[in-house]
């Protein structure tokens, strides 16, 4: 992009999931009117929670935060539709529950971080990351980041997967 073109779009790479403005960043789930229960990504036709008979979700903002409940690396290229770099690096996903919905959401964690440095409790934020672009538009996708990055886990061992 030449330094006089006109910025690009940031758009989401998966519209409707998630708001990718940089200072507030959040991802989009659904809160059942009925019963209280959160769902992501929202539940367009009715509630998720089998014992209740409620009707669509509302849209909510859900937690930016959270801590680590499971994580592993990707060792090996994801397939189509999967937008990989070339060549690939592995990379690690965790599995955070969010802070106040205790909800858990998968993702990929930034890059430079790998599954040996997190550990299950790992405090966790929500950020943005470019996927790809073309002429228009910059998509992004979410990954989460932790909020410290120890030398050691809290037991003062190696990280346990």
């Amino acid at each position: 992009m030449s330094p006089h073109a006109p910025s690009k779009a940031r758009v989401p790479a998966v519209e409707g999931w998630f708001v990718p403005d940089d200072a507030s960043a959040a991802l989009l789930g659904g809160r059942c009117r009925g019963c209280g229960t959160y769902s992501f990504p929202r539940a367009p036709l009715a509630c998720p929670n089998p014992a209740c008979r409620s009707g669509p979700a509302e849209e909510v903002r859900l937690s930016r935060t959270g801590r680590v409940w499971s994580y592993t690396d990707a060792a090996y290229k994801p397939p189509p539709p999967y937008v990989a770099s070339d060549p690939f690096e592995p990379f690690a996903i965790a599995a955070v529950e969010l802070e106040e919905e205790k909800l858990v959401v998968l993702g990929q964690v930034v890059p430079g971080v790998s599954a040996s440095e997190l550990y299950v409790g790992c405090e966790m934020e929500l950020v943005t990351a470019t996927l790809y672009e073309d002429q228009t538009n910059v998509y992004l996708v979410w990954k989460w980041k932790p909020l410290d990055r120890p030398t050691s886990t809290p037991s003062g061992g190696r990280a346990r997967r």
